[in-house]
């Protein structure tokens, strides 16, 4: 651990909390020198040690989330404008519910962009997991709920599948992927026979659960702002916790002035949402599940070994595997996790439709997940990202669908805009890892 980051707790008289005494290497037996971390320097600053702080992030390409989070708002400015619509409850509600379909394929594909790779089959194994379901529940009578179960162990396997043929083969995820992507289409379309469709009664358990027309709790107003209560609950238990950790092993930690602040702005924007929410018809269970999902890889990816092993391997395959890290393992469990999300998707996809369909993760799907994933900010270079850009990526997509649904313009349109949203993001990440790489920080 660098000087400048120790942080040791003293009943010595200069030592405080956010110091470390050392040394001078050239006079061991001097008077130890006070050293104090310099971002305890910017929290005593107030306001204008953070305001520097922030410049020094933007002119090092750490710009975070803010590309997407400006982009959204000049997106949902411009359509406010042309038509008053678009900011309605009901239009902000249809918002929150379509998107959460192929966001759940964007989820799993963060995991594979995380180690600089793609997967090119997400689209075809939620078409196929959809049909899988329709098959089991409509033509064998199986339960429901089993053949959900079913459903999604089929698209893990198949993500390992993908992982093995990647990582043990050492055929290109490219290939591989593009393969899955064609066959398991085949598959899903000999399994629809002549007809291309089935249709699952819109009483069955899941398709009823993630149906347009759940809400949460069948309660809108009171479930809107449990919702919103239980996420400000949790970050503050989450943000003292990790304070508390951290003062306890002896490193800088976030004052609770600064945690409180995050937590009010994070309750103004829950609770507002949940306002608007309830002027439409409430929360929808689709749109529950794909916020519930996203807090719990988050917690994976940022909390637990295996998240930080995806991480060292996305930023470099030799330092990992000689950190001693499991590169092939890591691989295969990537790929896996991405065709399970895969197959949720496909599910939410037949909630929507109540019906397995040869369009089911057809057409612009791959796409869309691709591009939310990498518009919400995770680099296709591997190393750098965050489940919360599936969110992200998948609101600036879904508010230029509706948005452009609005103003009746042309399909072709919505692909010109959401391509050219794509072309911007990948590069801003470019020129963000190479102001990164100026400042020594890549």
């Amino acid at each position: 651990m660098s000087d400048t980051s120790k942080t040791v707790k003293s009943g010595k008289a200069g030592v405080v909390e956010g110091q470390s005494t050392v040394a001078p290497a050239d006079d061991p037996t001097a008077a130890p020198v006070t050293v104090v971390d310099p971002r305890l320097l910017i929290r005593e600053e107030g306001f204008r040690g953070y305001l520097t702080e922030f410049k020094r992030k933007v002119k090092g390409g750490e710009l975070g989330s803010l590309p997407v989070v400006i982009g959204l708002i000049v997106i949902w400015t411009i359509f406010q404008l042309q038509n008053d619509r678009f900011l309605s409850a009901d239009n902000l509600s249809n918002i929150s519910y379509f998107l959460s379909a192929t966001g759940m394929l964007a989820i799993g594909l963060v995991f594979v962009l995380l180690l600089g790779e793609i997967d090119l089959s997400v689209g075809s194994v939620s078409g196929l997991a959809s049909t899988l379901f329709a098959v089991f529940v409509v033509n064998q009578g199986m339960n429901a709920w089993l053949a959900l179960a079913l459903a999604i162990v089929t698209g893990i396997a198949i993500g390992a599948l993908h992982g093995w043929f990647f990582a043990r083969i050492g055929v290109p995820a490219f290939v591989v992927t593009l393969a899955g992507f064609l066959g398991w289409n085949g598959l899903m379309l000999w399994l629809l026979g002549d007809s291309g469709t089935i249709n699952i009664p819109s009483e069955t358990g899941p398709v009823h659960l993630l149906g347009q027309s759940s809400f949460f709790m069948d309660q809108a107003i009171i479930g809107a702002y449990i919702l919103a209560g239980l996420a400000v609950v949790l970050s503050l238990a989450g943000n003292l916790g990790e304070q508390r950790r951290r003062r306890t092993a002896g490193v800088p930690f976030r004052p609770t002035s600064e945690i409180l602040l995050r937590v009010g702005a994070l309750a103004v924007a829950s609770f507002a949402a949940a306002a608007v929410l309830n002027n439409a018809a409430g929360v929808s269970n689709a749109l529950v599940i794909f916020l519930a999902a996203l807090v719990i890889v988050d917690f994976v990816l940022r909390r637990t070994t295996y998240g930080r092993k995806v991480f060292a391997v996305g930023g470099g395959i030799e330092a990992a595997r000689r950190a001693g890290i499991n590169v092939p393992l890591i691989r295969i469990t990537v790929f896996a996790i991405s065709g399970g999300f895969a197959a949720v998707g496909g599910m939410f996809f037949a909630g929507q439709t109540a019906s397995a369909t040869l369009s089911a993760g057809g057409g612009n799907t791959l796409m869309l997940a691709i591009a939310a994933a990498v518009i919400g900010g995770t680099s296709l270079f591997g190393g750098r990202g965050s489940v919360w850009s599936a969110l992200l990526g998948m609101l600036v997509i879904q508010s230029i669908q509706t948005g452009l649904d609005l103003l009746n313009m042309n399909t072709s349109i919505q692909y010109m805009i959401t391509g050219a949203v794509l072309l911007g993001a990948v590069v801003i990440d470019s020129v963000s890892r190479r102001s990164q790489k100026a400042a020594g920080r890549a």
